[in-house]
């Protein structure tokens, strides 16, 4: 609603499974190859990311692909294949390492990295190998790859104009969605938080179309479109500092996202926690990163590099959470 259709599917929806087509055991640790924990825990985040296992799992883009260079599809079909059918032994990451400078190319090899950047230059990389064939897509089209299906979702911004009442909407694709989290202990809190209507007035005034002229105004964000997996970021590091708001925050195994849509009222849209991913330290430039993920059998594992081991959920839902990730 309010957004032009797709003009080509680039990959079929009902193609997309939810569930883990294949019950398995956990799959292996990850080698630390100097300050890699980042790296590692994005890693097996992903991994255990059901629709995209299933998919990598079935070498449906290797069939396919006519890349010639570098393909984040190819190399990410590689390393979950490796991980998943391999739980003997730890392995070392070298799909992904190969081509470190490439998936961003400010990251620096042995040096430690913020694991939500490696995550959005990793899903974006991916995204742009599904895009690689086809050229001059609307957008609407390009959220229809299998990547954006996956993670992908879309805002509305609503602002409204205090002087004449006239809305404007604007629509933007999204694959994962950052939270602050300084006034508030609870994921739902900073969910809230988001969508609360902020003031646009002074130097921030809205120039209204309507009364042609700049003018006092609210905007609201909301989720109108929202993805298969939701993947949040609670913002815990200061940009500018880089200390790091390290109190306990919140969250659900199941949460319900209907209060956020756009459409507020109505069946609650409900997701499930498989991962969450941790930082340990005082600062984004150290510390340590580690997740916790839901495998296929059901049963939650810490994954801390090599080491994988089984916990109760009770432990996963406990931990000063940086990333989580849930499920449709």
């Amino acid at each position: 609603e309010g957004m032009d259709p797709p003009k080509r599917i680039l990959f079929p929806p009902e193609k997309i499974c939810m569930v883990w087509q294949k019950t398995q055991n956990v799959g292996a640790g990850l080698l630390n190859m100097g300050n890699t924990c980042f790296l590692n825990a994005v890693l097996q985040c992903l991994t255990y990311t059901p629709p995209l296992a299933n998919y990598l799992l079935s070498r449906e883009h290797s069939r396919t692909c006519h890349e010639q260079g570098f393909c984040m599809m190819c190399v990410m079909e590689t390393h979950v294949n490796k991980v998943l059918r391999s739980s003997a032994r730890p392995i070392p990451p070298l799909a992904v390492l190969k081509v470190f400078k490439l998936i961003g190319e400010h990251f620096q090899p042995g040096r430690e990295e913020d694991a939500h950047d490696f995550l959005c230059c990793t899903v974006n990389a991916m995204q742009s190998s599904c895009l690689s064939a086809s050229s001059d897509l609307d957008i609407s089209s390009q959220s229809t790859t299998v990547v954006h299906q996956i993670f992908g979702g879309f805002l509305r911004s609503r602002v409204t104009c205090f002087n004449c009442k006239a809305i404007s909407d604007s629509y933007e694709a999204f694959l994962d969605v950052p939270l602050d989290i300084k006034e508030t202990s609870s994921l739902t809190g900073a969910l809230q938080g988001f969508v609360t209507p902020e003031q646009l007035d002074g130097e921030n005034c809205f120039k209204c179309s309507r009364c042609e002229k700049d003018v006092a105004a609210s905007k609201r964000f909301t989720v109108h479109c929202p993805p298969k997996i939701l993947t949040v970021c609670l913002k815990r590091f200061d940009c500018f500092t880089g200390g790091k708001i390290g109190k306990v925050v919140e969250y659900p195994e199941f949460l319900d996202l209907r209060p956020y849509m756009s459409q507020a009222e109505g069946e609650p849209l409900l997701y499930s926690l498989y991962a969450v991913l941790v930082h340990r330290g005082l600062s984004c430039q150290g510390g340590h990163y580690f997740c916790y993920i839901k495998a296929s059998n059901g049963q939650w594992y810490q994954m801390d590099d090599k080491s994988v081991e089984l916990c109760p959920i009770d432990t996963a839902l406990k931990q000063q959470a940086y990333l989580l990730f849930y499920a449709r």
